[in-house]
């Protein structure tokens, strides 16, 4: 393999994206055998923006679809269905994003608080949408609930989730998870296999060593 010291792998995930969720045991078997030398950049997506407004409900039906679909096709992914009747969904994925961003800012804790937010959505119920649900997990990962609520609410973090969302429309993603391997000057989509890491990786591998 060549070209691997000036290459970057991109991945962009939304951490209230669902098949993000399913696509987690995939994407952490891969990210253990990626080549020595390979640069991995993580970026959040944010899928919807911050909104009060109570989710329709043709949309709840739709998200539920989803997650059931995504069963079929990821075998082994759980969901907690009690979150539709426990909560009022919000389509509002934006707070979730800062969370991820504060505790990289805070302390190099972006994957931790992206596995906390989906196991408090996806297993345990909770709303991610909201401040409280983010500081739980912030507490339960290790960050001090001042000073992640204090980023959390601070113009500078909006300002940085803005600029992210910049960069992640710079490559040309649009759809969550995508990953896109920057090589020799160029950018290539790499197609996303849900249940494989391995042929994953041998589509990196095939493209480093073009």
């Amino acid at each position: 393999m060549n070209q691997i010291a000036d290459a970057r792998l991109y991945y962009v995930h939304d951490p209230m994206c669902s098949w993000c969720w399913g696509f987690r045991p995939v994407w952490q078997q891969l990210t253990q055998q990626l080549p020595p030398g390979l640069q991995l950049v993580s970026w959040v997506g944010g899928l919807a923006p911050d909104s009060d407004v109570p989710m329709p409900q043709d949309l709840r039906n739709k998200l539920q679809a989803t997650w059931q679909r995504i069963q079929q096709v990821i075998p082994g992914t759980e969901f907690n269905f009690d979150f539709w009747r426990d909560n009022t969904p919000r389509r509002s994925t934006y707070p979730a994003c800062r969370a991820v961003i504060a505790a990289r800012e805070l302390a190099d804790k972006e994957d931790e608080m992206t596995y906390g937010i989906q196991q408090a959505y996806y297993l345990q119920a909770k709303n991610p949408s909201d401040l409280d649900t983010l500081t739980e997990v912030a507490v339960a990962i290790g960050l001090q609930s001042d000073a992640f609520v204090e980023l959390m609410t601070a113009p500078r973090i909006q300002q940085l989730l803005e600029q992210e969302l910049q960069q992640v429309s710079a490559i040309g993603v649009n759809s969550f998870p995508s990953i896109v391997l920057e090589t020799a000057g160029r950018r290539h989509d790499i197609k996303v296999d849900y249940n494989s890491a391995t042929r994953l990786l041998a589509s990196i591998q095939q493209l480093l060593a073009a």
